[in-house]
């Protein structure tokens, strides 16, 4: 079971390596808020895998599948991201703290950021392709022990990338200004922009699909 968790341990790891929309949130929360903000901004996204992990788990995933129920979470999650990356681009300005500066922004406030950007059907097509097999031949094969081994060591893989990057991020704040900051939130706004075009795109292609 060690190895197993192990195993899987790198291989959440690696997954979590690409940049995405929540890697681009972290980044951006982290620069202007400090550590905590960004790993709050990754503990809401872990929250999402978590929950479709149990859903899984209760053999959820066929409802998770369904176009309909993917039709809607791409809706929601542009919607979502367009919020997120236009105020991105609003308050570049504001809310930048160095040193020993006090955030004004709440823990949950980014920690909500996280669980916000994460809702979408790439997360679900994600673990129902990816780690729906994994963690269903691992049910199969060792029960409820080896399930939660493998959906664990994933977890702690995806733990592990998110404090590597906020401390990356923490220690290279310092060298960094609050106008270079600024421009790395605006960047980080128009990425996150145009992933919510992305997911629109998916939501209007899933609708003529379905109709």
């Amino acid at each position: 079971m060690v190895s197993l968790f192990f195993t899987y341990v790198f291989l959440g790891l690696s997954i979590a390596l690409p940049v995405g929309a929540i890697t681009i949130e972290m980044t951006k929360q982290g620069l202007k808020n400090g550590f905590l903000h960004g790993w709050f901004v990754g503990l809401g996204g872990m929250t999402v895998d978590f929950i479709l992990i149990i859903l899984l788990y209760f053999g959820l995933a066929p409802v998770l599948s369904l176009p309909v129920v993917q039709s809607w979470m791409w809706l929601i999650g542009s919607l979502f991201l367009l919020f997120i990356g236009w105020d991105s681009i609003k308050n570049a300005e504001k809310d930048i703290h160095l040193g020993d500066e006090k955030p004004e922004k709440s823990l949950k406030s980014s920690y909500l950021n996280g669980l916000f950007v994460a809702i979408s059907p790439g997360s679900v097509v994600f673990w129902l392709g990816i780690f729906g097999t994994v963690l269903a031949n691992s049910f199969k094969s060792t029960g409820n022990s080896g399930f939660f081994v493998v959906a664990a060591g994933i977890l702690a893989g995806i733990l592990m990338h998110d404090l590597i990057l906020m401390t990356i991020i923490a220690k290279t704040r310092v060298f960094l200004n609050r106008t270079i900051i600024k421009w790395i939130s605006v960047t980080a706004g128009f990425l996150l922009i145009g992933f919510a075009v992305y997911f629109a795109v998916e939501f209007f292609k899933s609708i003529f699909e379905i109709g």
